[in-house]
């Protein structure tokens, strides 16, 4: 047991000489804890590529942005809305200028002048939306000189003193007189006059130009003539012969791109009775085209004629014994035109927009003809035709030989005759009048008395064209500057609704038209103002209406973000999250290498 014990001590010695003998850390060296400290610097190597992975993507993003884009042409906000309130807060005026001429009657003109201006206060209705600025001047001739009043209009200087007298109304032929007025009223500036003379023979003429004329008796009284010349100039030369004036607005037969189609079509109802054709040509070089020309600033006006077979009408007449004819009235006509039968197609180029008038020439089949009207009174139509509004117009023609079916040999072909092709026409003309609001009569009948409106050759006087255009002016006007106004609304509202570089031109082409139009207005070119007004309301139809706006009225920011949020939100949130953690990593990291550094720096 000594042995074992004394071993065991020299063992335990020995360890403590092997322990004595190892190295001994410095009493500066401080104290190294892993989890919180490092002794190297962190590396940027990771922190660089998943930034450089996040920054590709936000470069990405306005490559983006830009492929998504919605291309919007830059719209004249301001000058839409500037010619909308001058619209709305100043009533667009016409400026008209009146003449009076007495001839034969000693009285002085400035009374005169003060009665008309107040009859003319009277009967004129104020339009809040167009007005006419009229101005009077009134002439008392008394052949060796001329009374003026001396607020007269300067436009009453074009008429010489001594030019008219009462024997040029002796004479009843109504169209010479025309003329002869024509050759001293007819001057360079627009100017409705009205002549009043004594004369055995009592007349008041409206001629086709911009004049008028009365004969009164020797003893009738100067303010008999004074109450009728306000009421031509009013009733007549404002209003068109109309007593409620302007036409309404939803019955003008114009479409919004200013044109009209008209349509003629001759329509055979059983071909197996007889077939006719016409010679429509002649007829469109004689009558229809000075009428197109002479409408040429209000409205541009295309023709096309057809010739159908096999088109019955959709209501039925009874036979009359007493007019040994077929008679169909008043109450069947919205069933006489056969939608199902009557196939009046028209051109491509009658697309659109445009306003297509349909006037038909109905052949009744040998079973019902002759076909006549009757009217409401019993009596029969004299033109044996009838309107219908903004569809067109609709005249029967009775062959002259119908009754006697033996002398027409089945199909065989024949031409209406050009007198009968004429009176027909002159009938379309006078309906073509109706739809823009005009009288098919020649009479025009007031409170002072009947006037007799001369014709003219070309469909519509030169008055009757000047009241159109003002009206049309008027209502192209105000129609664009809503629709440019409902456009430039719409667009604001949607942001992402695109807007090419043709809808930016065609509003500013309209604007230029527009501002024209009532430059041209304002200072009495009523063609110009209409033809400018024409264009200004079709160029802002078509830019609101344009395709390009229409297919995506609705596209808005929230549905891109929903088409492409699917695809890209889900990689951009992990990218965004990785960049995220590796810079708080490498934070932490560096925190424990500065915390190192620091412990180091203390010790030393």
């Amino acid at each position: 047991m000594a042995e074992i014990s004394e071993a065991q001590d020299s063992d335990s010695s020995k360890l403590l000489d092997s322990d004595s003998k190892a190295p001994q850390r410095p009493d500066s060296e401080p104290e190294f804890d892993p989890k919180l400290m490092r002794k190297t610097k962190p590396g940027l190597k990771r922190l660089f590529l998943t930034f450089s992975v996040l920054f590709s993507f936000l470069l990405g993003f306005p490559f983006l942005w830009k492929s998504v884009e919605i291309y919007r042409s830059p719209l004249p906000f301001r000058e839409i809305d500037s010619l909308s309130t001058q619209l709305r807060s100043d009533t667009l005026l016409f400026p008209l200028h009146f003449h009076a001429l007495f001839v034969g009657f000693d009285s002085d003109p400035d009374r005169l002048r003060r009665s008309i201006l107040s009859e003319i206060t009277k009967l004129t209705s104020q339009n809040p939306k167009c007005s006419d600025n009229y101005t009077l001047s009134v002439t008392v001739d008394l052949g060796s000189r001329c009374l003026r009043g001396p607020t007269s209009s300067p436009h009453s200087s074009s008429y010489q003193c001594g030019s008219v007298t009462g024997a040029d109304f002796v004479q009843n032929d109504d169209v010479a007189v025309d003329e002869s007025l024509a050759s001293v009223f007819g001057g360079k500036t627009k100017e409705y006059s009205v002549a009043v003379a004594k004369g055995v023979s009592e007349r008041a003429v409206v001629g086709k130009y911009r004049h008028a004329w009365m004969v009164v008796g020797d003893g009738s009284d100067v303010e008999k003539a004074v109450v009728k010349v306000a009421e031509v100039l009013v009733k007549v030369f404002i209003n068109g012969g109309r007593e409620e004036g302007l036409i309404r607005n939803e019955f003008m037969p114009v479409g919004a791109d200013g044109k009209i189609v008209l349509s003629f079509n001759l329509l055979n109802a059983d071909p197996h009775d007889w077939v006719y054709d016409w010679d429509f040509e002649k007829i469109d070089d004689t009558l229809l085209t000075p009428m197109i020309e002479a409408l040429g600033p209000v409205a541009n006006i295309s023709v096309e004629s057809q010739v159908l077979y096999h088109t019955p009408k959709a209501s039925f007449s009874y036979w009359n014994q007493k007019l040994e004819s077929y008679v169909f009235s008043t109450k069947d006509l919205p069933f006489f035109v056969n939608s199902n039968e009557w196939h009046l197609d028209t051109s491509i180029a009658a697309g659109g927009r445009s306003k297509i008038l349909q006037f038909a020439v109905y052949v009744p089949s040998a079973k019902e003809c002759p076909l006549l009207l009757q009217l409401p009174n019993g009596e029969i139509s004299k033109t044996n035709g009838f309107i219908s509004p903004m569809w067109g117009g609709v005249i029967v023609w009775n062959p002259q030989g119908c009754l006697k079916d033996s002398e027409f040999k089945p199909s065989a072909k024949n031409i209406i005759p050009i007198q009968d092709l004429e009176n027909m026409f002159e009938v379309f003309i006078g309906q073509f009048r109706q739809l823009f609001g005009f009288k098919s009569l020649n009479v025009y009948t007031g409170a002072s008395g009947h006037w007799n409106l001369l014709p003219s050759e070309r469909g519509f006087t030169e008055w009757e064209l000047d009241v159109l255009s003002r009206q049309h002016t008027c209502f192209n006007l105000h129609s664009c500057a809503t629709t440019l106004g409902s456009l430039s609304r719409l667009v604001q509202s949607l942001p992402r609704m695109i807007i090419k570089d043709e809808i930016g031109k065609q509003v500013k082409l309209s604007l230029e038209a527009g501002k024209l139009a009532l430059s041209n207005a304002s200072s009495g070119v009523y063609e110009s103002s209409a033809a400018s007004s024409s264009q200004a309301r079709s160029l802002a139809e078509d830019a609101f209406f344009h395709p390009s706006i229409m297919s995506v009225s609705y596209y808005s920011f929230e549905h891109c973000f929903a088409v492409y949020s699917p695809f890209f939100l889900p990689v951009s949130m992990h990218v965004l999250l990785a960049a995220l953690r590796e810079l708080r990593r490498y934070k932490q990291e560096k925190a424990k290498y500065l915390a190192w550094k620091a412990k180091a720096n203390t010790a030393t």
